[in-house]
């Protein structure tokens, strides 16, 4: 991998791209950083210092995508989050909408108004998630209700003297989602122009940001040998990650020679990939929304009046270290993957393609019979990749046990944070050695 990105530096159109990727990555970072207008930055600070052991899945996940943006309500904020969700909404509506179906076939032309219309509700979803936010914010809610909003000193979004209130929260609003549309489009000239996919590299900067200094906190607060223990056992996570991203079935395919016109195209052996993780960390997504549920649900009621059935929730549905919570949440992840890998690879169409253009998988027919062949081999790699990202997934459950509750919001070593590093660090490097490849390669004549 180093060797890839020396070469990278000695050639000259890579080496531009290298530098202006980092030069975005540099922007974006600033941005992260930015307060928005008629946010108090050190009051914030100061709840920030108070909730440090409080749990909420939801918030600790996007404010991972974010780098730690979204608890300071900075321009930033809202990072690419609203990005992935909605890039996942349009996918799960492909297969329900003919008309988005439609598109998505219709190659590079109908992938293009995919992609404005995933920005379209990019911007949509932002609007609400600024909305919900700042309204958070204001009741002191975003912090789980440990800020008094009456203090002056814990006062998130102060009221100024002769500016209604309605117009800084508004302005507010504005800022976010404005900041989101510019992450959005610094994404995209990282695609362009850069090397990696754009939003894939900005989800990797706010993860790596949070590193350091979290990792330093683990030492502060457990001790040199828990933290070079950890680091150990960060090195197996990433090598098991690295190991199961990489494996894949590859399903051999023959075309058959046909005769078009005077030319003979066909005779050629090629493979259907299958990944064993073929559904990425969107099941992880899922399952962490969906388990938040019952989180928000108890944040409508006082903690000092709650009933029976929602003290049981509390202890059980929203406490991370609770077997109950540890076993739904590798349920639900195993159940998402299968669903996800249901609606995002078809049998029947891969085994359609391939009657169409006289490809068939040796000692199978083709039609019916390739769709079913298929099914068989996806169904039995699904499960192995379900259970490493359900295992991923709950191992900082775990690591919440073993160090201490303070240290669970601070743990970005597991889960979700190691499953996006490991895959944008290995899709860059492709990227990065099929370049090189390409400007490397004399051919057999010189």
């Amino acid at each position: 991998m180093l060797s890839a990105f020396t070469s990278a530096l000695r050639t000259p159109d890579l080496r531009k791209k290298l530098l202006f990727t980092v030069a975005i990555v540099g922007i974006y970072r600033l941005g992260a950083t930015l307060p928005s207008p008629g946010v108090s930055y050190a009051n914030v600070r100061a709840c920030l210092k108070l909730t440090e052991s409080a749990n909420n899945d939801l918030l600790n996940l996007l404010n991972l995508f974010s780098g730690g943006a979204l608890l300071q309500l900075s321009v930033f904020a809202l990072g690419i989050m609203p990005y992935i969700t909605a890039s996942i909404i349009l996918q799960l509506l492909t297969v329900v909408i003919p008309r988005l179906e439609q598109l998505r076939k219709e190659g590079q032309s109908g992938q293009a108004k995919i992609t404005q219309y995933t920005r379209y509700l990019t911007l949509g979803l932002a609007v609400l998630q600024a909305s919900a936010f700042v309204a958070l914010a204001r009741t002191g809610q975003l912090f789980n209700g440990l800020c008094d909003q009456n203090d002056p000193t814990y006062q998130i979004i102060p009221e100024s003297t002769g500016i209604p209130v309605w117009l800084t929260l508004s302005v507010l609003v504005l800022t976010m989602t404005a900041g989101t549309g510019v992450v959005m489009w610094l994404g995209e000239l990282i695609t362009d122009r850069g090397v990696g996919n754009g939003m894939s590299v900005l989800i990797f900067t706010s993860i790596a940001a949070r590193l350091p200094g979290e990792g330093w906190s683990i030492k502060e607060s457990s001790g040199t040998g828990k933290f070079m223990l950890v680091l150990a056992l960060v090195l197996v996570i990433i090598a098991l990650v690295v190991f199961i991203e990489q494996a894949q079935r590859r399903i051999p395919v023959q075309y058959a020679k046909r005769m078009i016109g005077r030319r003979m195209y066909g005779g050629t052996s090629t493979y259907i990939p299958l990944k064993v993780n073929q559904a990425g960390v969107v099941p992880v997504i899922f399952a962490s929304s969906l388990l938040y549920l019952p989180q928000l649900y108890l944040q409508f009621f006082d903690k000092n009046t709650l009933k029976p059935y929602q003290v049981w929730i509390q202890n059980n549905l929203a406490d991370p270290v609770n077997p109950l919570y540890i076993g739904v949440m590798f349920l639900l992840i195993i159940f998402f993957t299968y669903f996800y890998v249901s609606i995002t690879f078809n049998p029947t169409e891969v085994a359609e393609n391939m009657k169409k253009y006289g490809g068939f998988v040796p000692g199978i027919r083709p039609g019916k019979p390739t769709a079913d062949y298929l099914d068989f081999i996806l169904s039995r790699i699904t499960l192995p990749g379900a259970l490493y990202l359900g295992l991923i997934s709950v191992m900082p459950n775990f690591f919440f046990i073993w160090l201490n509750q303070q240290q669970y919001q601070n743990f970005p070593f597991g889960g979700v944070a190691v499953l996006i590093m490991v895959g944008v660090g290995l899709e860059t490097v492709k990227q990065i050695e099929s370049q090189l490849m390409q400007r490397n390669y004399e051919g057999f004549l010189r």
